[in-house]
């Protein structure tokens, strides 16, 4: 397995769909579920969102006060190469939570705030989508890796 390592620079959640989410301290992620308390966690494919810092500062050059959580992101990562990573890859957080890749990019709606006042916005190409396979508390600073399957390790999961 080939490994990239960061930490976690937010945690956020909101209690309402469409809205903006909110930092917080700490959050307790949920197996199967996402995190307590979100109003996106459901046993679906996409418990829990992660952006990488790096994308969002290139966001902050157009929309300068851009603050965690406005990209609706429950995570936001530092040190980690979005683009490299794919679906069935596994995200550790801490010691104990583990998060596996399930969808990379989302269609944006219609109403997206980011979306009217760029032109664009970052979620559909860089959002991180998970689940919840170990549950736990993350907090701000965590560190974190990200296990990357190799070609042979993905195909012998989907396949067998």
């Amino acid at each position: 397995m080939i490994n990239m390592e960061g930490k976690v620079l937010s945690v956020c959640i909101s209690s309402e769909k469409g809205t903006k989410k909110r930092e917080v301290n700490s959050a307790r992620l949920i197996p199967d579920w996402g995190i307590e308390g979100d109003a996106h966690a459901d046993s679906g494919h996409r418990q829990v969102s992660l952006l990488s810092v790096e994308e969002i500062n290139k966001m902050k050059r157009l929309i300068p006060d851009l603050m965690p959580g406005d990209f609706a992101e429950n995570i936001d990562t530092q040190g980690i190469d979005i683009d490299q990573i794919k679906i069935g890859d596994r995200i550790i957080i801490g010691d104990n939570i583990v998060l596996e890749v399930s969808q990379i990019g989302k269609e944006c709606h219609s109403g997206c705030e980011i979306q009217k006042l760029t032109g664009e916005c970052i979620m559909p190409k860089k959002g991180v989508f998970t689940k919840v396979l170990k549950g736990g508390l993350v907090k701000r600073n965590d560190n974190l890796r990200v296990q990357m399957l190799t070609p042979q390790k993905f195909i012998k999961k989907i396949y067998l």
